[in-house]
C-alpha cells in the first residue's frame, strides 16, 4: 500500500475478517464484517474491484488520484496468497510481479523465486538463479551473505550503498554486481550505484529472506553535482537520504565540526561530531518528520556551545532530503548570488535576499507562497514598502498590530516571531531570521522564513486536549480547575459533583457507544445549565461530571442539577432514566479551586454511600471522616503484620442434647488507640482494595490453627468444626484460595458461610470455587437467611449443606405468631432440601426451647454464651 496506493484505503477479506488498511494506520477489522463499500466511495473518488477467478477478494479506493493499475493486480495476488489454497504457488507469483529488484530465498539462503526486474538488472535468466545458493549466484560477497544471514535470522538489515556493473539494457550481457554471474562471460554495462534491503519474510506457507535492490545512480549523481556547488560555500547545506545519510556537505557545514572528528559524508547526520549528546535524538527526529513529508525545523544543541537552527525538508529529488542550518560565521557569505540562489533553491527554504538599499534580489518560491505574493512583483522593490502597499499586515503572536519596519534600520542578527497576515486574509505563525551578508562590496540582508502555523496550531490544540475531554468536548479537571483559579475575580457560588449510578452495569447492557452517546447527552444539559448562570460544567472521569454554577447557593445548585437531569436521556429508541450521587460545596471567595472542588468530591463520595440518588453538602466533619477512613486503611496494611487481629468464636450447639459442635469465628481488630474494632469498621474499607484477601488469608490460617488446638486439647471433640465468613466476592478475587490449597488439602478446609444475597450469582465460576473448597472438606452455609435479598432457587443450585436463620426472625419468637409460623415454614423447607438448620442471635432460654420444639437443629447465641476467645473456648468445652 505504502509502495503503490500510498493514498487509497483497501476493503479486503482475510480469513475471516474483512479488514480496512491504509498506507499510514494500522489495519483494523470492520464493525459489518461484510465486503461493502461505504455510500461515501459510491458518491466520489475511484473504485477498483479485486477479483480471482469469479471471487472479490477486496476494494480499492481512491479519493483524489486514479489507482494505478499495477496497485491492483500486486494486490490482487497477495490477497490470493493470502488465501489458504494455493498459498504457496501465489506467493511465487507475486514475487515475480514486483516491479522493484526483488529476490526470495530460504531460510539456508537458496534462492526461491526472482521477479523479473531483478532478473533484467543482473542480467540473468531464471533457471541461473532460481534454485541456486546465494553463493554461487554471487561469488565472493561475503558481505552480502552476512546480511542476508542476519535477514534470515529475523533481523532486517540495510546494504551498503555499491559500484557495480550491470548489463545494458539492449545487449545479452550477464554480468552480476561485483563480478561474473552465474549465466556466463562478463561484457562491458553500465555502472550504477545499488542500495539494498533484507528482511525476514514469510509467503505462503514457508519463510525466508526477502531482498530488494534499488538504483541510486541519480541520487548520487545529484549528490557529485552539490558537492561541487556546496564546495566552499559558508551555509550550512547538506544533501541527505531519506534514511539521514549524508551524501554531501557544505564547507560551512563540515566547519563546525572538530578538526579531528572523522569527515561527515557516508554517516548518519545524527552522528556528526558537532552535536552534543551523540548521537542526537533530536536530528533523528528532524530526518524521520522530513522522510514523511512533513517540515521539520529544530535548534539542535552544538557541542561547541550554542545551537544551530536546522531545517529539513524533502528536495525535489525522489528519496533525497535537505538540511539547512543558519549560523552566526555560515551567513558571512562570500558566494555570488547566482550560487546562492541554486542553494536556497536546492534547500526548499523560504528565503529572501536584499541588497543594502532593503531592495529585494533574491526570493524563493517558498517565501513567496508563504506571504502570499508572486515573487516577481518582489525583485528589485523595496520588500517593506510592496508589503505594505500590497496589503501584507503584521501582528504579534498574541494579534496585535505592528507597523512593517524598514529592514535597513534593524539590528541583526534578529529572530523574531510573527504573525503574517497575507493579503487574501490568511493568518499564518512565522519565525523570520534576519542576518547580514556580504554582497560584492555592501552588506545585504538574508531573511529565512519558517512557517510555524501547523506547530503552533498543534501546540494549541495539544493545550486545548489537556483541558478538555475528548468524547464530550467539556473541560476536564484540569481544565476546571485553571477556570475556578484563572479569574481577575475571586470565584464564588457553588461546585456541584455528580456520579451516575449504576453506569458499569448500563455499560454492559446498552454498549459502549450507547453509552456514550447518553454522556455526550448528559454533558450538553449540563453545559447548557452552566452557561445560563455564567458558570462551567466539566467532565472528571467516565461517568463523573462536576459544575460551578456562579450565581447560585449549594441548596440552589442542587435544585437546579436534579431539575436538569430528572428528564430521561435518549438512546436509541429508549428512554434511559439515571439517578445520580450529588455532590455541593459552597464556594466563598476565600476558597482555592482545589479545595473547593475537593469538597464537592467528598460529599459526592459521601453521597454514594448512601445509596441511589442520593445528595450530600459538605461540611467539615465529612472531610474528618475522609481522613479518619484513610488512616484506618493505612493502619489496616501493618494490622496483620503487627498481631493486631484475633479470633472470637460463638459455639453452636445441637439442640437435641445440648452439645456444642462448631462454633463461628469472628474477627476482631485490636486496635492501638482506637481498641477492639468489629468487622463491619474495617472491612469496607478493606474491600476496596487487595487488602480483603490478605484479611481473609488470615483468617482462615487462624481459625485452622484455632480447630486444631481444639481437636487435640479436649478428647471429645476430635470432630470439632469451625466456620469463617467469606463473601463470595472475596473468594473470586482470591482464586477460591488457590494458594491456600495445599494446606486446605493437609489439614481439611473449614466450614464456609455465605450470606444469602451474594448466592444471587448463579456464574459458573462461583459455583466451582465453592465445589473445590467443599472436595477439601468445607460444609458451606448460607448466613443471615430470612432477611434482605434471597433466592429460594439458590438452595438448589449450590452444594449447601446448611442455613443460618436471620436474628430477626428469632428475635420475636416466642410470642409473634406470624415470625413463629415463618420459622416453622422455613425450616421445614430446610429438612425437605436435606438442609442443617441454626438459629442466630438466640437471647433467651424460652426461644431455645421453642425452636427445639420447632425441629431446628442447632442454635447460637448469648443465650448459650456470648463470643469467646481461643483460650477461653477451650475451658468451656471442658467444662460442658
Amino acid at each position: 500500500m505504502r509502495v503503490h496506493a500510498p493514498e487509497a484505503t483497501l476493503l479486503a477479506s482475510v480469513g475471516k475478517q474483512v479488514l480496512s488498511v491504509r498506507a499510514d494506520a494500522a489495519p483494523f477489522e470492520t464493525p459489518s464484517g461484510e465486503l461493502i463499500p461505504p455510500d461515501a466511495w459510491l458518491d466520489r473518488g475511484q473504485l477498483s474491484w479485486l477479483t480471482r477467478d469469479g471471487a472479490l477478494l477486496g476494494l480499492l479506493w481512491s479519493e483524489e488520484a486514479a489507482v494505478p493499475e499495477g496497485a491492483v493486480e500486486v494486490l490482487t495476488l497477495l490477497l490470493s496468497a493470502a488465501s489458504a489454497e494455493g498459498a504457496n504457488r501465489e506467493a511465487d507469483m507475486l514475487i515475480t510481479q514486483l516491479p522493484a529488484p526483488t529476490a526470495w530465498l530460504n531460510a539456508d539462503l537458496v534462492f526461491r523465486q526472482v521477479s523479473r526486474t531483478f532478473l533484467e538488472l543482473f542480467g540473468f535468466h531464471g533457471p541461473e538463479v532460481v534454485g541456486q545458493p546465494l553463493q554461487t549466484v554471487f561469488p565472493g560477497r561475503e558481505d552480502l551473505v552476512h546480511s542476508l544471514t542476519l535477514a534470515a535470522s529475523g533481523r532486517a538489515s540495510h546494504l551498503a550503498d555499491e559500484y557495480a556493473l550491470v548489463p545494458d539494457r539492449s545487449a545479452a550481457a550477464t554480468v552480476a554486481a561485483g563480478g561474473t554471474g552465474a549465466a556466463g562471460t562478463a561484457s562491458a554495462g553500465t555502472g550504477v550505484w545499488l542500495r539494498g534491503e533484507a528482511r525476514p519474510y514469510f509467503g505462503g506457507a514457508s519463510a525466508g529472506v526477502l531482498w530488494t535492490v534499488q538504483d541510486v545512480s541519480g541520487e548520487r549523481q545529484e549528490a557529485a553535482r552539490l558537492t561541487a556547488l556546496l564546495d566552499g560555500l559558508e551555509t550550512p547545506l547538506a544533501l541527505l537520504t531519506d534514511t539521514g545519510t549524508v551524501l554531501a556537505a557544505s564547507t560551512g557545514l563540515s566547519d563546525l565540526a572538530p578538526a579531528t572528528a572523522p569527515a561527515i559524508v557516508g554517516t548518519p547526520l545524527w552522528t556528526w561530531p558537532c552535536f552534543a549528546d551523540l548521537p542526537s535524538e533530536l536530528v533523528r527526529d528532524l530526518v524521520r518528520v522530513a522522510a514523511s513529508g512533513g517540515a521539520a525545523n529544530g535548534d539542535v544543541p552544538l557541542v561547541s556551545g550554542g545551537t544551530l537552527p536546522l531545517a529539513l525538508r524533502r528536495s525535489t529529488a525522489p528519496g533525497l532530503l535537505v538540511a539547512a542550518g543558519l549560523s552566526g560565521r555560515g551567513m558571512g557569505l562570500q558566494a555570488s548570488s547566482s550560487v546562492v540562489a541554486q542553494v536556497l533553491a536546492l534547500s526548499d527554504a523560504a528565503t529572501i535576499l536584499l541588497d543594502h538599499a532593503g531592495r529585494a534580489q533574491l526570493v524563493s518560491e517558498q517565501a513567496a507562497q508563504l506571504v502570499g505574493l508572486d515573487a516577481a512583483k518582489l525583485l528589485n522593490l523595496s520588500l517593506s514598502r510592496v508589503l505594505g502597499e500590497l496589503g501584507v499586515r503584521l501582528h504579534t503572536p498574541e494579534g496585535d498590530p505592528l507597523s512593517i519596519p524598514d529592514l535597513r534600520t534593524l539590528n541583526l542578527p534578529l529572530i523574531r516571531e510573527l504573525l503574517v497576515v497575507r493579503p487574501d486574509g490568511v493568518a499564518r505563525h512565522m519565525e523570520v531570521r534576519a542576518t547580514r551578508v556580504e554582497e560584492g562590496s555592501k552588506p545585504g540582508t538574508l531573511l529565512v522564513l519558517r512557517d510555524l502555523t501547523a506547530l503552533r496550531r498543534a501546540q494549541a490544540k495539544m493545550k486545548h486536549d489537556a483541558r478538555h475531554d475528548a468524547l464530550t468536548g467539556l473541560p476536564n479537571r484540569p481544565g476546571l480547575r485553571e477556570h475556578l483559579a484563572a479569574s481577575a475575580t475571586p470565584k464564588t457560588g457553588a461546585v456541584v459533583c455528580l456520579d451516575a449510578d449504576g453506569f458499569g452495569a448500563l455499560n454492559a447492557a446498552l454498549g459502549r457507544t450507547a453509552c456514550d452517546h447518553l454522556l455526550i447527552q448528559l454533558a450538553a444539559r449540563l453545559n447548557d445549565l452552566a452557561g445560563l448562570h455564567g458558570g462551567l460544567a466539566a467532565r472528571l472521569a467516565d461517568d463523573t461530571f462536576a459544575a460551578h454554577l456562579p450565581d447560585l447557593s449549594a441548596d440552589e445548585a442542587v435544585h437546579a442539577i436534579q431539575a436538569t437531569l430528572q428528564l430521561p436521556l435518549r438512546s436509541g429508541r429508549r428512554d434511559v432514566s439515571l439517578t445520580f450521587a450529588l455532590g455541593v460545596a459552597h464556594l466563598p471567595a476565600d476558597m482555592t479551586a482545589d479545595a473547593a472542588l475537593a469538597d464537592a468530591e467528598i460529599a459526592m463520595q459521601h453521597a454514594k454511600r448512601q445509596g441511589r440518588a442520593q445528595t450530600s453538602a459538605f461540611h467539615p466533619g465529612l472531610r474528618a471522616s475522609v481522613a479518619e477512613a484513610y488512616e484506618l486503611e493505612d493502619a489496616l496494611r501493618g494490622a496483620i503484620a503487627g498481631e493486631q487481629f484475633t479470633l472470637l468464636y460463638q459455639p453452636a450447639v445441637r439442640l437435641a442434647d445440648g452439645q456444642p459442635f462448631s462454633a463461628e469465628a469472628l474477627l476482631r481488630w485490636q486496635h492501638p488507640t482506637l481498641g477492639t474494632l468489629a468487622p463491619s469498621r474495617f472491612l469496607p474499607l478493606a474491600s476496596r482494595s487487595d487488602l480483603i484477601m490478605q484479611v481473609g488469608d488470615w483468617v482462615v490460617q487462624e481459625a485452622l490453627r484455632g480447630r486444631a488446638a481444639i481437636r487435640a486439647s479436649v478428647p471429645k471433640h476430635l470432630d470439632w468444626r469451625v466456620s469463617v465468613n467469606l463473601s463470595l466476592e472475596e473468594l473470586r478475587r482470591s482464586a477460591g484460595l488457590e494458594h491456600l490449597m495445599p494446606l486446605l488439602a493437609q489439614q481439611g478446609a473449614p466450614d464456609i458461610e455465605v450470606s444469602a444475597g451474594s448466592l444471587l450469582d448463579h456464574s459458573q465460576d462461583t459455583l466451582g470455587l465453592l465445589e473445590q473448597l467443599r472436595t477439601h472438606g468445607a460444609r458451606l452455609i448460607v448466613d443471615d437467611f430470612g432477611d434482605g435479598a434471597s433466592s429460594l432457587t439458590a438452595l438448589t443450585r449450590f452444594p449447601l449443606s446448611g442455613l443460618k436463620l436471620h436474628p430477626t426472625l428469632t428475635a420475636r419468637l416466642p410470642n409473634d405468631e406470624r415470625s413463629l409460623t415463618l420459622v416453622q415454614a422455613t425450616i421445614d423447607l430446610a429438612h425437605r432440601l436435606n438442609l442443617h438448620v441454626t438459629a442466630v442471635g438466640v437471647e433467651t432460654q424460652e426461644q431455645l426451647g421453642v425452636l427445639r420444639d420447632l425441629g431446628c437443629d442447632a442454635a447460637q447465641g448469648y443465650a448459650i454464651t456470648p463470643p469467646l476467645s481461643a483460650d477461653a473456648l477451650g475451658l468451656w468445652l471442658a467444662e460442658r
